[in-house]
């Protein structure tokens, strides 16, 4: 069977729109995290550049429910376009969580769609 294709997402602007994705790992966990890697597998898997993207890490002492044994809890909030279709969605979610037992971790992975009209983004102004 075929696979959906993630697809990519634009704005207005024409500047590719990637996920926020934020990553929430304890702070005991001695595996590492290689973030360049991992950013630069997601950006293939959404269709979009590195610098359109940003992956945050957060250690936690703790959180509730180990109900699935997970290295990282990965939450990824995205634009909701036509093409991200429940399946398309599902897809791209799959493949994150591989890149990341790639790299040797499990991954819970969510993702959360917003309606582009609702988003807000005020980067830092140039440095002169």
């Amino acid at each position: 069977a075929s696979r959906p294709e993630v697809g990519r997402a634009y704005c207005s602007l024409d500047r590719p729109l990637m996920p926020l994705v934020r990553l929430f790992a304890h702070k005991a966990l001695t595996k590492a995290i290689p973030l360049p890697k991992l950013q630069a597998r997601l950006c293939e898997i959404w269709g979009v550049k590195p610098q359109t993207t940003k992956l945050l890490l957060t250690r936690v002492d703790d959180w509730t429910s180990d109900q699935f044994d997970e290295d990282v809890y990965v939450s990824v909030r995205a634009k909701a376009t036509p093409e991200r279709t429940r399946d398309v969605v599902l897809e791209g979610c799959r493949q994150v969580q591989e890149a990341f037992r790639a790299e040797g971790l499990v991954a819970n992975v969510r993702l959360e769609t917003y309606v582009g009209d609702s988003y807000f983004h005020l980067p830092p102004p140039a440095s002169s």
